[in-house]
């Protein structure tokens, strides 16, 4: 029964550095670094080992996804896990499930246009006062723009030589 119970505990500990990022794909010192930034918080055994759970595993690959699917850096992936937890709501995830939608509804309109312009037929469009070169497609949703966090650290130094 224990057993049973140490698997379905996914913020137990139990994945040295180097199975993590065999996990996840990334090399040790991108967790290291990941750590450095304040992203996560390993567990550490009583040799100062890291030690990552289930839970840490799954926001690495959130932090991956972020930094190398939608180019936010590790600076914006920190605010966006603050406003998060600030929230109590899982952001992130409703963010990444509608930005899925919107591109899969992209790639089916796509190819629906390719199909329509290989038979030689176009659908109806509308100008509605806009340029001739602007027309866009009937029953089109409106693109949202897209919005990036972007921060900075500024650091002083500290050694002043009079």
């Amino acid at each position: 029964m224990s057993d049973r119970r140490f698997q379905q505990d996914p913020g137990r500990p139990c994945f040295v550095i180097s199975v993590a990022a065999s996990l996840v794909q990334a090399h040790p010192r991108t967790l290291r670094i990941y750590e450095d930034e304040g992203l996560l918080a390993p567990a550490r055994t009583p040799t100062n080992i890291r030690l990552y759970s289930e839970n840490d595993i799954r926001r690495i690959l959130w932090i991956r996804r972020l930094t190398q699917e939608r180019g936010v850096n590790l600076a914006g992936v920190k605010l966006l896990f603050e406003l998060e937890e600030r929230l109590g709501t899982r952001l992130l995830e409703a963010l990444f499930d509608e930005a899925v939608a919107r591109d899969a509804a992209a790639a089916m309109q796509a190819e629906a246009g390719e199909a329509t312009d290989d038979a030689g037929t176009a659908e109806a469009t509308e100008t509605n006062g806009r340029n001739p070169g602007q027309a866009v497609m009937s029953g089109q949703p409106a693109q949202r723009p897209i919005t990036r966090i972007v921060a900075t650290r500024v650091t002083t130094s500290r050694g002043d030589s009079q």
